[in-house]
């Protein structure tokens, strides 16, 4: 992956100024080790009146791979092909800024101690990206940078020249130009709307990532029109850390107006909820956790199997509830169950605590009879991430084979996305589901399920239950026992 950037000169303020203010010789090219491959800079041409500084990344998509740890959540073949047959080697992405921020660290702080008064002089810029993943297509690019002061030149790409009936893919070639702004503020808006615009992040985002963006957007995010959606996108829509970022963002701007320290409106905001504001209401994934403990404890299930288990957040939460003696967290995932040990910390449990809990690595696509003997299963936001056709592969391991009692089913509800602001019409939630389904198309595949299986179902909504779309969430309680006709709650 490519990308350029240039800037004009006049004899008093040369071009060639941009080797201080990026630190790099325009007489040398060099390269620097990354997580992902390798970073080149190197200079096309430099002279007093045009200066251009190319970065160039190598990726090396086996190491990535392996860095990841294996297959997705889903473990279909085409998903694992896909880790090394797609676009990360020659699109600009999340990647293409994590090199920005390594190698042009000290640019983007705005820091240059050998000529300290570079960075803050706006100067004739020009940036070309030659392929950017651009989901929203050029209007979505226009909208995040013309407001930051760039002039936009985005250009879409054919899928094929030879073919033009085909349209256009969802890249675009990017030339930005300005004159008012800084290096410094150049590559800051950069490392953010790089992988706002691909709507995906080729690593793993923790809740450091809110410090970042606030670090990057600093100066210009909190005013953006677009703020939600570069929020919401950049955390990869994880919405307990875009709620924290709006928050923080949001004190910013109340700071901004009235001329003082954010610490101030924090503490004035803290007085006023202390006085008995009305509390925000929780975010989604809690409420589902609720929800699925709430029916746990209901059924009277004592030994529970989380499958797709994830991160950890709910069997952390089935531990705190001693009714629940035995908690088994199942995940294709190395990395995820990796993840979870961390967060469940087994080690500094007493004897009797940790022997409550167990996570092993396990696909749903098969039987397995570690699985067997349990009373209740949760599958929690897991059946969308899978290909259709391997639906009816987890549903014998699951129901058929495993056949606990009580089986939990949570998944998105497709409908309910219109309600969802930063989401572009006709886009699924998270880039790795294969599907959303309707409550209807939902409620007809678990009805089928039940009967194959000799399951009664209910349906709960998890969620505000909009009297139009219905709920966030849809859950399908299943519960072993006679055939009988299923019925919605």
């Amino acid at each position: 992956m490519f990308l350029t950037i240039s800037a004009t000169g006049v004899p008093e303020r040369p071009a060639t100024d941009l080797g201080f203010l990026l630190h790099k010789h325009p007489g040398k090219a060099q390269a620097f080790s990354t997580s992902y491959g390798t970073a080149h800079v190197l200079y096309p041409e430099a002279d007093a009146g045009r200066c251009t500084a190319a970065l160039l990344l190598e990726v090396d998509a086996v190491a990535l791979v392996r860095r990841g740890k294996g297959k997705g959540r889903g473990g279909a073949p085409d998903a694992a092909l896909a880790q090394y047959v797609n676009d990360r080697p020659y699109a600009a992405s999340s990647l293409l800024a994590v090199a920005l921020s390594g190698v042009f660290s000290s640019a983007m702080r705005g820091v240059c101690h050998a000529r300290p008064e570079l960075p803050g002089q706006p100067r004739p810029l020009r940036v070309e990206v030659p392929a950017l993943p651009a989901r929203g297509g050029p209007g979505l690019v226009r909208r995040l940078f013309e407001p930051l002061g760039w002039t936009v030149t985005a250009e879409p790409v054919a899928l094929d020249t030879e073919f033009p009936q085909w349209g256009d893919s969802r890249y675009v070639r990017l030339v930005l130009e300005a004159d008012t702004l800084t290096v410094a503020e150049a590559l800051r808006h950069l490392y953010v709307l790089l992988p706002v615009l691909d709507d995906a992040k080729h690593y793993w985002v923790s809740s450091d990532e809110v410090d970042k963006l606030l670090r990057a957007g600093e100066g210009w995010l909190p005013a953006h029109p677009e703020q939600k959606l570069i929020t919401s996108r950049y955390l990869s829509r994880r919405w307990s850390l875009t709620r924290q970022a709006m928050e923080r963002l949001e004190l910013v701007r109340l700071a901004e107006a009235d001329d003082t320290d954010v610490e101030e409106i924090d503490n004035a905001v803290a007085a006023e909820t202390e006085d008995g504001a009305e509390e925000k209401p929780a975010p989604l994934a809690v409420q589902r956790r609720e929800a699925i403990v709430a029916a746990l404890r209901a059924s009277g299930a004592a030994r529970v199997l989380d499958l797709g288990c994830g991160q950890g957040q709910l069997v952390q939460e089935l531990l705190r509830d001693p009714s629940f003696t035995e908690i088994v967290g199942v995940d294709v995932s190395v990395r995820a169950l990796t993840i979870a040990s961390r967060r469940l910390r087994p080690e500094r449990m007493g004897e009797r605590q940790a022997a409550r809990v167990k996570l092993f690595q396990g696909s749903l696509a098969y039987t397995d009879k570690r699985l067997q003997g349990y009373d209740a299963a949760v599958l929690s936001e897991v059946i969308e991430h899978l290909d259709l056709p391997r639906l009816p592969a987890l549903e014998y391991a699951v129901f058929g084979a495993a056949h606990p009692r009580t089986v939990l089913v949570t998944t998105p509800n497709v409908e309910y996305n219109v309600r969802w602001e930063s989401l572009p019409a006709g886009h699924v939630r998270h880039g790795d589901h294969r599907f959303e389904w309707t409550r209807e198309e939902f409620r007809s595949w678990a009805r089928k399920v039940a009967e194959r299986h000799r399951y009664d179902v209910e349906f709960v909504p998890v969620g505000p239950d909009d009297p139009e779309v219905g709920p966030p969430t849809q859950m399908a309680v299943f519960r072993a026992g006679t055939v009988k006709e299923a019925k919605a709650a």
